[in-house]
């Protein structure tokens, strides 16, 4: 690896070193989907034409296919990541997932009106490979960013997500209300252009990535040849060992349970204002405002980590989730839906980024991708539940709102087990352990 992307500058020129940039604007790449797609136009495109059925039914059908993706990454990731690890294949698994996520978001407006189970599939589908991506992305953080600048540049890239979903995300709004100005023969040509201008998007800004942030050296011997024996190997070593982390182990608990909610808030929010009747034009607006708020927020965010620390920034976010949660089951009016989307906007980032640095301590840098990939087993183990539980709840008591409630739970139990969390007695066990993977391995059989 280069002097540069081991030994970053420690000062604010930080930011703009390449391979910084570079890495930081695939969250510019890929937010173009988390926003326009996964947040706003799937789940309004899914409900007025893909799916005929009741609010309560289409709610269970999109919670259904948010979480079959979730528990395919989540069977994965851990897997995937050590493979990755021990293959020195970071960039290139990013690049596979990344392309299949492009090309079945390029797909959705193939899918005919009326076969909602096929539009559930490409999405899902389209999902794994998004969330899959972003698996190996965030491994690369401690390789382009010093420990003690890994908060900042998280939130740097969390901001340019902000920024590059919300320009795309603007354009593909004015597309659907005035589709006549863009040549477009109504609001449905619009939304499928949108889905091609997403993949377009992804594909482009994801370039800089591959081309000018380097590969982490593999980890261990012969890897090459024998990457998944290795790899299972591995995983089984790092489970042996997890006694030994135990701080990293009750983080990835506490995140687990608050990032069911911030995930479910972000797949089905629309789905929901949908669901008690916010009007599509409000819904829009609203999640056009958050992206315009949440840009100066997670930067917000990002300072107060480096004054304060993630963890206390953490606990300032799920304070907001709650009191949100609560407000949204009996709020009525597009007031209400526009105060709640620029709450939730202020947070969302930040609770983001900082899990993501925050878990980046916690951890062996060489064995970044594996153990992300159980960061991101967790965080995909809860979203297998979270839209599912809201669906089933919502049909149960044949009333949307009751079911967001039982998201303060998660939001609640999340935040009393990352109050358990040293971060301190969590470094210095992760450096142990980092010493203990470093030793020479016996060869394979």
């Amino acid at each position: 690896m280069s002097d540069k992307a081991t030994s970053p500058p420690s000062a604010g020129n930080i930011l703009w070193t390449r391979p910084v940039l570079s890495w930081a604007l695939y969250d510019w790449a890929s937010s173009a989907y988390s926003t326009t797609v996964m947040a706003v136009f799937f789940p309004v495109f899914f409900k007025g034409y893909w799916s005929t059925s009741s609010n309560e039914v289409s709610n269970l059908q999109l919670g259904v296919a948010n979480s079959a993706a979730s528990l395919i990454i989540l069977l994965l990731a851990p897997i995937l990541g050590a493979i990755a690890d021990r293959a020195g294949a970071r960039k290139k698994m990013l690049l596979f997932f990344g392309l299949i996520g492009v090309v079945l978001t390029a797909s959705l407006p193939l899918v005919a009106q009326g076969h909602w189970l096929l539009a559930c599939a490409v999405y899902a589908a389209a999902t794994i490979g998004f969330a899959g991506a972003n698996i190996f992305n965030d491994s690369l953080l401690v390789s382009v960013a010093p420990p003690q600048k890994t908060d900042m540049v998280s939130a740097f890239a969390y901001a340019l997500g902000y920024l590059g979903g919300g320009l795309l995300f603007g354009l593909n709004v004015l597309m659907m209300l005035w589709p006549q100005t863009f040549g477009l023969s109504g609001q449905e040509a619009a939304i499928k252009v949108s889905f091609v201008m997403v993949a377009i998007w992804w594909a482009v800004f994801a370039l800089p990535l591959l081309f000018f942030v380097d590969e982490p050296p593999a980890v261990g011997s012969r890897v090459a040849k024998r990457p998944v024996r290795a790899a299972f190997r591995q995983l089984k070593t790092t489970f042996q060992h997890i006694r030994r982390l135990r701080m990293t182990f009750l983080f990835l608990l506490a995140y687990w349970l608050y990032i069911d909610g911030v995930d479910t808030i972000l797949k089905m929010a629309t789905a929901y204002g949908s669901s008690i009747g916010i009007d599509q034009t409000v819904l829009l607006k609203a999640m056009l405002l958050s992206q315009v708020v949440g840009l100066p927020a997670v930067l917000l965010f990002g300072w107060f980590a480096e004054k304060k620390g993630a963890k206390l920034g953490i606990f300032i976010c799920l304070s907001v989730y709650i009191a949100s949660t609560l407000y949204a089951s009996v709020m009525s009016s597009s007031a209400d839906f526009y105060l709640l989307a620029i709450s939730i906007a202020v947070v969302l980032g930040g609770i983001q980024s900082l899990s993501r640095s925050f878990y980046a301590r916690l951890i062996p840098p060489a064995l970044a991708a594996e153990f992300y990939g159980f960061f991101n087993m967790m965080g995909k183990f809860a979203a297998v539940f979270g839209p599912v539980l809201l669906g089933v709840t919502g049909v149960a008591a044949g009333n949307v709102r009751l079911s967001i409630i039982v998201l303060v739970l998660m939001f609640v139990a999340g935040g009393i087990l990352l109050y358990f969390v040293d971060e301190k007695e969590g470094e210095l066990a992760a450096r142990e352990f980092a010493g203990s993977a470093a030793k020479p391995a016996s060869p394979p059989a």
